[in-house]
């Protein structure tokens, strides 16, 4: 499928404001429901009820459906499609305890790339397009590859946890391909950006078909995202979802992040009071409405967002999301709360001449301690003025040591190529044999 054969889903620009946005949802919702109800899961839900939620208030009766509900039904206790109609089965990215699984037929995977390939600059045939996120059990290297196809692109699959794809390769694979877009987390780009110069290479001139770099899955601030943009002298183009429910929003071209209502129903639910609404603050809830193998009624993400539905002039009259879930996580330092997100852009409002991009802190009782990277010539200003910021922003004291290129991201992670051998057993007289092993 090609930009010019739009599936039959909904698409940008047809409807007219949140009325006629509201009756494409409510249209779609009883279909959403009844594949719900196939699900054991939901089956029990649902057997009770006199009759189906057929609209947005039916279906607010019903709890919350919880991450803890999607771990104790694994595997296959949320299915709604026999297993022969399932085209993928993914795991989200926690470690700890039992899998968060999920699933999807064909169908619902045409739903999930036309999603994720809503980008206002666009993905075409004549995009070359760097896919730097996980492949394997996850959604999120499939979800761009799968885009990125569907509009014709050449997809180069550069899975960012594979030994086989090394930051100098990386580098290599942008400059000699002509790589237009890519897709990973925002401090990729930053160890691009380093791995480009350690290989001679100027970031923002000698890359010249680079379009966008598309990114998402970690927290990004306005001071870190206009510094990858200087750095590569494009738009950073950040979109938000899970592998629960694959892409939820994505950026206009005004730089606000709308979510996708005309293919999923969204609450606001507050957990203090368990009000729900259509916007404001609180936990973000979400009804994916053309999904059948794993159908998800009211799932919180619990991520903490605000949700507004003003006017913006890109047109698409769709909500606006702003996420802060994990831009309110701090730690306690003296009498303040340090949060990631306040320190990060205090630490990329340091003048970029200083060349400050890799750091790290650790919050203990009665200081902040922090480690950055920077040339020696610019060492004592830095530690200096990034001491300064955090008092005026905090009131608290900090340690900040000022460490020698390479130390927190080392010069072999730039430059270094990995052994990547099949396995092998025979050796000859003259060759290393303890390389038998290094398969796994």
């Amino acid at each position: 499928m090609t930009d010019d054969a739009p599936s039959n889903l909904p698409q940008l620009g047809q409807w007219q404001g949140p009325d006629d946005l509201q009756r494409l949802q409510e249209k779609q919702l009883p279909q959403t429901v009844t594949w719900a109800a196939r699900s054991p899961f939901y089956r029990k839900w649902l057997k009770s009820a006199t009759a189906l939620p057929t609209t947005p208030a039916d279906l607010a009766a019903l709890p919350l459906t919880t991450k803890q509900d999607l771990r104790d039904n694994y595997p296959f206790g949320m299915l709604g499609v026999p297993k022969e109609r399932l085209a993928t089965y993914h795991e989200s990215s926690g470690t700890a305890g039992r899998p968060t699984p999920s699933y999807y037929t064909a169908e619902d995977w045409t739903d999930l790339a036309e999603r994720f390939a809503r980008k206002w600059i666009g993905i075409s045939a004549e995009d070359v397009f760097l896919v730097r996120t996980p492949y394997a059990l996850l959604l999120t290297g499939h979800l761009a590859h799968a885009a990125g196809r569907l509009h014709g692109a050449t997809v180069v699959p550069g899975d960012n946890r594979s030994l086989a794809m090394p930051y100098a390769r990386v580098v290599r694979v942008m400059h000699d391909l002509g790589v237009t877009l890519t897709w990973s987390v925002p401090t990729e780009c930053l160890i691009w950006a380093a791995s480009a110069a350690a290989a001679g290479h100027r970031s923002d001139v000698d890359f010249p078909a680079l379009r966008a770099l598309f990114v998402g899955g970690e927290p990004l601030t306005d001071a870190r995202r206009k510094r990858i943009s200087r750095l590569w002298g494009v738009p950073v183009i950040e979109e938000y979802g899970s592998t629960e429910t694959g892409s939820l929003a994505g950026e206009c071209q005004n730089g606000r992040m709308h979510l996708w209502s005309d293919r999923a129903l969204f609450e606001v639910y507050d957990p203090a009071t368990g009000n729900v609404s259509a916007e404001g603050d609180g936990q973000l809830v979400v009804t994916p409405l053309y999904r059948e193998a794993m159908p998800l009624l009211r799932y919180n993400l619990e991520d903490n967002v605000s949700v507004s539905y003003d006017d913006c002039a890109c047109g698409w009259q769709l909500p606006t999301v702003r996420v802060l879930g994990r831009s309110a996580f701090g730690y306690q330092v003296g009498a303040a709360k340090v949060t990631q997100h306040r320190l990060e852009e205090l630490v990329f409002s340091l003048p970029e001449t200083y060349g400050v991009v890799f750091w790290r802190a650790r919050a203990e009782p009665a200081a902040l301690r922090i480690e950055i990277e920077v040339a020696q010539e610019h060492r004592a200003a830095a530690e200096a003025e990034l001491a300064a910021s955090i008092k005026a922003a905090y009131g608290v004291d900090s340690d900040v040591a000022g460490l020698a290129p390479g130390t927190l991201v080392p010069n072999e992670a730039l430059t270094g190529m990995s052994d990547v051998v099949k396995p092998r057993s025979l050796f000859g007289p003259d060759e290393d044999w303890g390389k038998a092993l290094l398969y796994y």
